[in-house]
């Protein structure tokens, strides 16, 4: 089996009794439910640097150490874990943390853009060495890669403010649906939804939803009302309500959870320090600031695992 080179955000929906209930379910932490975004995001916020862990870059392999730096992947389009700023410069949560791993490890991190879908192609390639960029940990990616958890996250909708199509959160049947390319969010709608709308005898989302190659480009199409819901992670929700000056407002609540993980090449020697190097941040509280800078402490988790996946 080869790995899915999606977002899998373990969105789902089920039939409930005779009327097709859909229900949103996603990777977030259970303190994600509320309707209203999480705390501020103060993006020209300083993360103090963290010095290095002789124990944690003593198991750095020879090979990285050799070279001085890590190459971390990031899909930049998906705010406020990684994105663009207007210098063209990666920043956000994501971006922050791999560069405190490195600072654990002794190492410089430099990071790079890359289509989601390149991503674990490319370090099954050893172009990178780690991607960051909001991938779920699920058993079916770890049969052909590691992953080292670091954060918690949910699915999310969202909707125009006010909800004028009056969009039932249980029931998305033949709504126009924005999504990104490569999401299991997209998936789940060709997978799940739409084969339990016809079998309900209602009209499916049209087109498999509307799919784009950028985040942002989903969250356009919901603002400019050529769709009606918008679905994604819900840190990137959260931002979205923010951004876009009250123009849109969370459909329903988050529902579920499962973690995000760095993605590592299968047996990569660099997943204990990484993984160690996780750990580290969250007990001295340099994770802590990196996700309330980001205002997505929602997400936070107390203990970094490799391969944790129970789904």
């Amino acid at each position: 089996m080869t790995a899915r080179t999606k977002r899998n955000r373990l969105f789902a929906a089920g039939v409930v009794a005779a009327s097709v209930s859909l229900v949103l379910t996603g990777c977030s932490s259970s303190k994600s439910s509320s309707s209203s975004p999480s705390g501020g995001v103060n993006a020209s916020a300083t993360i103090k640097a963290v010095a290095a862990d002789p124990a944690l870059a003593a198991q750095v392999p020879a090979d990285v150490k050799s070279t001085g730096k890590i190459v971390v992947a990031a899909d930049a389009s998906y705010a406020p874990n990684e994105f663009q700023d207007a210098q063209n410069k990666i920043i956000g949560m994501d971006v922050d943390l791999a560069n405190a791993i490195g600072q654990k490890l002794g190492l410089q991190v430099e990071v790079q853009n890359s289509p989601f879908t390149a991503i674990i192609p490319g370090i099954q390639a050893n172009k990178f060495q780690l991607g960051m960029s909001s991938f779920t940990d699920n058993k079916e990616r770890e049969a052909t890669v590691d992953m080292v958890t670091y954060f918690s996250a949910g699915t999310s909708a969202a909707v125009k403010k006010g909800n004028p199509d009056k969009i039932d959160p249980n029931d998305l049947c033949g709504k126009k649906v924005a999504v990104q390319t490569g999401t299991t969010q997209a998936d789940q709608i060709k997978d799940v939804i739409n084969p339990a709308c016809v079998k309900a005898g209602k009209p499916p989302i049209p087109n498999d939803g509307d799919k784009f190659d950028l985040q942002t480009d989903v969250t356009t199409a919901l603002v400019s009302g050529r769709d009606q819901v918008m679905l994604a992670d819900s840190p990137v929700v959260d931002y979205a309500l923010k951004q876009t000056n009250g123009q849109l407002e969370q459909l329903g609540t988050v529902e579920g959870k499962a973690p995000y993980g760095v993605v590592l090449a299968k047996g990569s020697p660099l997943a204990a320090p990484v993984q160690g190097a996780v750990q580290s941040l969250i007990d001295d509280g340099t994770y802590k600031a990196i996700l309330e800078k980001w205002g997505v402490q929602a997400g936070a988790i107390d203990k970094s695992v490799t391969n944790g996946a129970t789904s």
